[in-house]
């Protein structure tokens, strides 16, 4: 008779969320809320949250100092990755990536797909790893927030799910 693994007690991540917006303000963020919400959940510590302006130099500088705080292990933002012209996380995010996790973007379009049909090729979420830190970038609408934690973020963050998640890389 096989032996079960026990289970482990999952690992409680340090976790940012940045809202990306020109608009929004703290009582109207419903994706940041949502990702905070879905974040505590699921057992995650949030160790800080922000809304900053979808500017190349802010995001840049909100990016780097979450990635440079010791208590931030993973940074999850929303908005700023559409094709309107003031639109720019992936120009202004990936060169502080050490490695692209361009699976993200792929699955996450495909997820998207079923969703919202060919809307989803104007998705240009990203992700990646900077000093150690976990980045995701979203979309700014709260379903696409729910898809990608549901689908890919919840289980990923996850230290119990096998074969694999990013736990471990932390």
């Amino acid at each position: 008779m096989l032996e079960k693994e026990p289970v482990k007690e999952a690992v409680a991540l340090h976790c940012a969320v940045l809202t990306v917006s020109n608009t929004r303000g703290a009582d109207d963020d419903t994706a940041g809320d949502l990702l905070c919400g879905a974040l505590r959940e699921a057992g995650h510590r949030l160790a800080r949250r922000a809304i900053v302006a979808d500017d190349v130099y802010q995001l840049r500088k909100a990016f780097s100092d979450a990635i440079a705080d010791p208590e931030v292990q993973v940074v999850i933002s929303a908005g700023g990755t559409g094709f309107a012209r003031h639109n720019c996380v992936p120009e202004a995010v990936p060169v502080l990536f050490d490695q692209h996790i361009p699976g993200f973007g792929e699955l996450f379009r495909q997820l998207s797909f079923a969703d919202v049909g060919s809307a989803a090729i104007q998705s240009r979420c990203l992700a990646g790893i900077a000093n150690g830190t976990l980045i995701f970038c979203l979309p700014g609408s709260e379903r696409a927030c729910r898809l990608a934690w549901d689908a890919i973020l919840r289980p990923q963050l996850d230290s119990r799910v096998k074969p694999c998640n990013f736990a471990p890389h932390l």
